[in-house]
């Protein structure tokens, strides 16, 4: 296990072994332990689109293994170009300025100059070509810490917190609520590797691709299916997990998403419809009025900030597998 690009790059094995890692590395810490394997080690992390989670999980993840974590900034590492408003924040038509990796030089000359200088490469790209073409060129692990394309990093945390909180993997069905994206994408591969079952509610021409639900059902028969009946979708899930409806690069989009989406909010009316011990989950940051109310959000139910947690405990444990 050289990188870590995507799920279905991963056997079953490898990925139960690095769940079971980050169990235990999360008892270690937890209990006051510490495990310093990547003492001396540097890590380089690169950025197109900002991240709360993910900058600072990578980072006091190598601290906590001894090691080091360079943030490198957009502007440090590529040319600037028009996109990347948030949902929040920003007017639906305005648009800052973000960095591509490889517009100023070439991807596969970042990747073997920083093989020179580091001991890994941790990659947040809009396009998910980038983080393979860093995985071709350089000779350090490289791993994707999101792409447009997919996010196995959050797809792990999740199944690691799905298995402290229910049990069990194997069986466990997630009701996943909004839009096909890179997320969806690598909880239906962590679904067919890891025995669990999932059902995608998406509106119309928002649905996760046909070829991805194949490849995982051809991974496990009938892991994965697609409906756009969210109360159908919900009525025996253990799990029901949403997303933002506007990831980054889509804020011209917004309006007509908002729109498209109606119906498909994870409020206290849809809980209703699934079992009482369901659990909420989110990969944060979440748009409360948005996809998700703030009640269902505050709710018992909810182990969105376990998930947010376990990025810490999952990433350790990667690091650790790749680079010590």
């Amino acid at each position: 296990m050289k990188n870590f690009l995507s799920i279905s790059d991963c056997s079953a094995e490898q990925l139960s072994e690095l769940l079971e890692l980050s169990g235990e590395l999360k008892k270690l810490y937890k209990s006051s332990g510490r495990d310093l394997c990547l003492s001396g080690k540097t890590l380089a992390i690169l950025f197109e689109k900002p991240s709360l989670r993910t900058r600072i999980s990578f980072q006091v993840a190598m601290t906590d293994l001894g090691g080091s974590a360079i943030y490198v900034k957009p502007e440090d590492i590529g040319g600037a170009r028009q996109g990347g408003s948030s949902l929040r924040n920003a007017p639906p038509k305005q648009e800052a300025c973000r960095s591509t990796i490889g517009k100023r030089e070439p991807i596969k000359d970042i990747a073997r100059v920083l093989s020179r200088y580091v001991n890994g490469i941790m990659a947040r790209t809009f396009e998910h070509s980038t983080v393979i073409e860093l995985a071709e060129f350089a000779t350090v692990p490289v791993i994707n810490a999101l792409t447009d394309f997919s996010h196995p990093c959050q797809a792990m945390a999740d199944a690691l917190t799905i298995a402290e909180h229910c049990g069990r993997l194997e069986g466990v069905k997630i009701a996943f609520i909004g839009d096909g994206n890179n997320v969806a994408r690598s909880l239906a591969f962590a679904c067919a590797k890891l025995g669990m079952k999932m059902v995608i509610a998406s509106p119309t021409g928002y649905e996760l691709d046909g070829e991805s639900i194949q490849k995982a059902n051809q991974i496990s028969a009938d892991s994965v299916s697609q409906t756009n009946d969210p109360v159908q979708a919900v009525a025996d899930a253990d799990i029901i997990y949403t997303d933002t409806w506007v990831s980054m690069g889509q804020e011209e989009e917004k309006q007509k998403r908002l729109d498209d989406f109606a119906g498909f909010q994870v409020n206290a009316e849809l809980v209703k419809s699934a079992p009482a011990n369901v659990r909420i989950m989110h990969c944060l940051p979440a748009y409360r009025g948005f996809e998700i109310t703030d009640e269902v959000a505050e709710s018992a139910n909810s182990i969105m900030f376990d998930q947010a947690e376990n990025r810490l405990h999952f990433q350790r444990a990667l690091l650790k597998k790749l680079m010590s």
